[in-house]
Protein backbone atom coordinates (compact mmCIF):
# COMPACT_ATOMS: atom_id res chain seq x y z
CA UNK A 1 0.00 0.00 0.00
CA UNK A 2 1.19 3.82 -0.40
CA UNK A 3 0.87 5.77 1.98
CA UNK A 4 1.34 9.61 1.28
CA UNK A 5 2.59 11.41 4.58
CA UNK A 6 3.76 15.08 5.59
CA UNK A 7 5.85 16.76 7.93
CA UNK A 8 5.95 20.16 9.10
CA UNK A 9 9.24 22.31 9.94
CA UNK A 10 11.12 24.73 9.90
CA UNK A 11 13.02 23.41 6.70
CA UNK A 12 13.02 20.99 4.16
CA UNK A 13 13.75 17.70 4.38
CA UNK A 14 14.35 15.91 1.39
CA UNK A 15 16.23 12.92 2.83
CA UNK A 16 15.49 12.04 6.50
CA UNK A 17 18.23 10.24 8.33
CA UNK A 18 17.72 6.94 10.39
CA UNK A 19 18.59 7.86 13.53
CA UNK A 20 18.42 11.14 13.80
CA UNK A 21 16.10 12.96 16.35
CA UNK A 22 14.70 13.46 19.66
CA UNK A 23 15.19 10.34 21.91
CA UNK A 24 12.17 11.94 24.06
CA UNK A 25 9.96 12.05 21.86
CA UNK A 26 6.52 10.13 22.30
CA UNK A 27 7.72 7.08 20.76
CA UNK A 28 11.60 7.47 20.87
CA UNK A 29 13.80 8.37 18.13
CA UNK A 30 11.96 8.06 14.69
CA UNK A 31 11.01 10.54 12.02
CA UNK A 32 7.46 12.01 12.63
CA UNK A 33 4.21 12.67 10.01
CA UNK A 34 0.78 12.52 9.83
CA UNK A 35 -1.70 11.83 6.81
CA UNK A 36 -3.12 15.07 7.26
CA UNK A 37 -1.46 17.82 5.22
CA UNK A 38 -3.17 20.38 6.88
CA UNK A 39 -2.19 19.51 10.74
CA UNK A 40 1.34 19.22 9.40
CA UNK A 41 1.22 22.78 8.16
CA UNK A 42 -0.11 23.75 11.30
CA UNK A 43 2.53 22.22 13.43
CA UNK A 44 5.22 23.38 10.82
CA UNK A 45 4.40 27.28 11.82
CA UNK A 46 4.99 29.10 14.99
CA UNK A 47 3.59 32.52 15.92
CA UNK A 48 5.58 34.63 13.55
CA UNK A 49 7.55 32.06 11.77
CA UNK A 50 6.73 30.42 8.95
CA UNK A 51 7.40 26.16 7.95
CA UNK A 52 7.42 23.72 4.96
CA UNK A 53 4.82 20.90 4.30
CA UNK A 54 7.23 18.29 3.13
CA UNK A 55 5.21 15.49 1.49
CA UNK A 56 6.42 11.58 1.48
CA UNK A 57 5.42 8.67 -0.49
CA UNK A 58 5.99 5.22 1.51
CA UNK A 59 5.45 1.48 0.06
CA UNK A 60 4.27 0.20 3.43
CA UNK A 61 4.23 -3.50 2.08
CA UNK A 62 5.67 -5.64 4.17
CA UNK A 63 6.72 -3.16 6.74
CA UNK A 64 5.29 -4.50 10.36
CA UNK A 65 3.31 -1.37 11.42
CA UNK A 66 2.39 -1.15 15.35
CA UNK A 67 -1.28 0.74 15.10
CA UNK A 68 -2.19 1.88 18.91
CA UNK A 69 -5.35 2.74 17.38
CA UNK A 70 -6.82 -0.99 16.75
CA UNK A 71 -9.43 -2.24 19.08
CA UNK A 72 -6.79 -4.82 20.85
CA UNK A 73 -4.98 -1.41 22.01
CA UNK A 74 -6.48 0.69 25.15
CA UNK A 75 -4.93 3.96 26.23
CA UNK A 76 -2.67 2.16 28.29
CA UNK A 77 -0.66 0.50 25.89
CA UNK A 78 -0.29 4.15 24.48
CA UNK A 79 0.57 5.56 27.83
CA UNK A 80 3.11 2.49 28.30
CA UNK A 81 5.35 3.31 25.37
CA UNK A 82 5.20 6.98 26.39
CA UNK A 83 6.64 6.21 29.74
CA UNK A 84 9.64 4.82 28.22
CA UNK A 85 10.57 8.23 26.85
CA UNK A 86 8.58 11.25 28.23
CA UNK A 87 9.61 12.67 32.10
CA UNK A 88 6.16 12.65 34.23
CA UNK A 89 6.00 14.29 37.65
CA UNK A 90 5.28 11.22 39.61
CA UNK A 91 3.78 12.94 43.04
CA UNK A 92 2.99 10.11 45.32
CA UNK A 93 4.76 6.76 46.04
CA UNK A 94 1.26 5.34 44.18
CA UNK A 95 1.91 7.06 41.36
CA UNK A 96 6.12 5.43 40.84
CA UNK A 97 4.21 2.34 41.30
CA UNK A 98 1.32 3.10 38.74
CA UNK A 99 4.49 3.77 36.27
CA UNK A 100 5.97 1.25 36.72
CA UNK A 101 2.77 -1.24 36.50
CA UNK A 102 1.38 0.31 33.49
CA UNK A 103 4.97 0.01 31.72
CA UNK A 104 5.47 -3.68 32.48
CA UNK A 105 1.63 -4.82 32.06
CA UNK A 106 1.20 -2.25 29.50
CA UNK A 107 4.19 -3.01 27.56
CA UNK A 108 4.45 -3.84 24.11
CA UNK A 109 8.01 -4.87 22.57
CA UNK A 110 7.29 -1.56 20.09
CA UNK A 111 11.02 -1.66 19.12
CA UNK A 112 10.12 -4.66 16.67
CA UNK A 113 8.13 -2.41 14.29
CA UNK A 114 8.78 -0.66 11.61
CA UNK A 115 6.63 1.98 11.92
CA UNK A 116 4.26 3.13 14.69
CA UNK A 117 0.63 4.64 14.29
CA UNK A 118 -0.09 6.61 17.28
CA UNK A 119 -1.79 9.88 19.03
CA UNK A 120 0.10 12.84 19.66
CA UNK A 121 1.06 13.61 23.11
CA UNK A 122 0.87 17.70 23.08
CA UNK A 123 1.16 19.51 26.47
CA UNK A 124 -2.46 18.97 27.29
CA UNK A 125 -2.57 15.11 26.66
CA UNK A 126 0.64 15.24 28.59
CA UNK A 127 -1.07 17.00 31.48
CA UNK A 128 -3.65 14.38 31.91
CA UNK A 129 -1.83 11.52 31.62
CA UNK A 130 0.10 12.92 34.39
CA UNK A 131 -3.06 13.18 36.39
CA UNK A 132 -4.41 9.78 35.55
CA UNK A 133 -0.80 8.71 37.24
CA UNK A 134 -1.37 10.94 40.29
CA UNK A 135 -4.94 9.25 41.02
CA UNK A 136 -6.37 12.71 39.62
CA UNK A 137 -8.56 11.96 36.94
CA UNK A 138 -9.87 7.92 35.84
CA UNK A 139 -9.30 5.72 32.96
CA UNK A 140 -12.22 6.84 31.25
CA UNK A 141 -11.71 10.95 31.46
CA UNK A 142 -8.01 9.98 30.84
CA UNK A 143 -9.41 7.95 27.45
CA UNK A 144 -12.03 10.68 26.23
CA UNK A 145 -9.50 13.47 26.68
CA UNK A 146 -7.07 11.54 24.21
CA UNK A 147 -9.78 9.81 21.71
CA UNK A 148 -12.10 13.24 21.51
CA UNK A 149 -9.49 15.95 21.14
CA UNK A 150 -8.75 15.86 17.65
CA UNK A 151 -5.58 16.85 17.61
CA UNK A 152 -3.83 14.09 15.61
CA UNK A 153 -2.37 11.15 15.11
CA UNK A 154 0.89 10.21 14.34
CA UNK A 155 3.02 8.17 11.50
CA UNK A 156 6.49 7.88 12.46
CA UNK A 157 9.07 5.47 11.20
CA UNK A 158 11.34 3.72 13.43
CA UNK A 159 13.50 1.36 11.17
CA UNK A 160 16.10 1.70 8.37
CA UNK A 161 13.73 -0.43 6.63
CA UNK A 162 10.79 2.17 6.57
CA UNK A 163 13.45 4.90 5.78
CA UNK A 164 14.22 3.12 2.56
CA UNK A 165 10.94 3.27 1.59
CA UNK A 166 10.46 6.79 2.22
CA UNK A 167 10.58 9.05 -1.26
CA UNK A 168 10.08 12.84 -0.87
CA UNK A 169 7.74 14.05 -3.24
CA UNK A 170 7.69 17.67 -3.09
CA UNK A 171 7.00 20.47 -0.42
CA UNK A 172 4.99 23.20 0.09
CA UNK A 173 5.29 26.57 1.60
CA UNK A 174 3.24 27.11 5.14
CA UNK A 175 2.47 30.65 6.16
CA UNK A 176 2.46 31.68 9.70
CA UNK A 177 -0.38 34.22 8.97
CA UNK A 178 -2.70 31.61 6.92
CA UNK A 179 -2.00 28.49 9.48
CA UNK A 180 -0.76 29.83 12.92
CA UNK A 181 -4.51 31.66 13.89
CA UNK A 182 -5.89 27.92 12.16
CA UNK A 183 -3.92 26.28 14.66
CA UNK A 184 -4.78 28.05 17.80
CA UNK A 185 -8.70 28.02 16.87
CA UNK A 186 -8.13 24.07 16.67
CA UNK A 187 -6.88 24.04 19.82
CA UNK A 188 -9.25 26.16 21.72
CA UNK A 189 -12.15 23.97 20.01
CA UNK A 190 -9.92 20.58 21.42
CA UNK A 191 -9.83 21.93 24.39
CA UNK A 192 -13.35 22.59 25.04
CA UNK A 193 -13.89 18.92 23.59
CA UNK A 194 -11.29 17.75 26.57
CA UNK A 195 -12.54 20.13 29.67
CA UNK A 196 -16.31 18.77 28.42
CA UNK A 197 -14.79 14.83 28.41
CA UNK A 198 -13.48 15.10 31.85
CA UNK A 199 -15.34 17.79 33.79
CA UNK A 200 -12.59 19.90 34.50
CA UNK A 201 -11.26 16.62 36.82
CA UNK A 202 -7.61 17.91 36.38
CA UNK A 203 -5.06 18.65 39.61
CA UNK A 204 -3.83 22.00 39.54
CA UNK A 205 -3.56 23.63 36.29
CA UNK A 206 -2.70 22.30 32.99
CA UNK A 207 -1.51 24.50 29.94
CA UNK A 208 -1.88 23.93 26.27
CA UNK A 209 0.43 25.24 24.21
CA UNK A 210 -1.40 28.61 23.74
CA UNK A 211 -1.33 29.41 27.16
CA UNK A 212 -4.96 28.33 28.61
CA UNK A 213 -5.21 27.02 31.56
CA UNK A 214 -7.68 24.32 32.72
CA UNK A 215 -8.39 24.32 36.41
CA UNK A 216 -8.55 21.37 38.46
CA UNK A 217 -11.96 20.68 40.46
CA UNK A 218 -12.67 18.54 42.72
CA UNK A 219 -16.24 18.27 42.16
CA UNK A 220 -15.69 16.97 38.73
CA UNK A 221 -13.37 14.32 40.09
CA UNK A 222 -16.01 13.55 42.87
CA UNK A 223 -18.78 13.29 40.03
CA UNK A 224 -16.33 10.99 37.71
CA UNK A 225 -17.09 7.30 37.96
CA UNK A 226 -14.77 4.97 36.59
CA UNK A 227 -11.96 3.38 37.75
CA UNK A 228 -8.90 5.20 39.01
CA UNK A 229 -5.29 4.10 38.88
CA UNK A 230 -5.65 2.79 42.25
CA UNK A 231 -8.10 0.48 41.74
CA UNK A 232 -6.23 -0.74 38.57
CA UNK A 233 -3.34 -1.52 40.81
CA UNK A 234 -4.37 -3.04 43.68
CA UNK A 235 -6.40 -5.51 41.31
CA UNK A 236 -3.95 -5.56 39.41
CA UNK A 237 -6.67 -5.22 36.20
CA UNK A 238 -5.02 -6.74 32.98
CA UNK A 239 -5.50 -4.97 29.14
CA UNK A 240 -8.33 -7.89 28.38
CA UNK A 241 -10.37 -6.41 31.61
CA UNK A 242 -13.99 -5.40 29.32
CA UNK A 243 -13.71 -2.04 31.81
CA UNK A 244 -11.12 -1.22 29.62
CA UNK A 245 -12.95 -1.23 26.21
Amino acid sequence: MIRILYHGSSRIIRSPKFGAGNAYNDYGIGFYCTDSRALAGQWAVGRSRDGYINCYKLDDSGLRTLDLNNPQYCILHWLGILLNYREFDTLTPQAYQARDYIRTAYGIDHQSYDCIVGYRADDLHFAYAQSFLNGEISYQQLNDAVRMSGLGRQFVLKSNRAFDRLLFNGYKIALSSELYPVRIAREYKALEGIASAVGGAIGGAAKDTSGVAVAGNKAGRDAAQGLYISQILEEEIKSYDPRLR
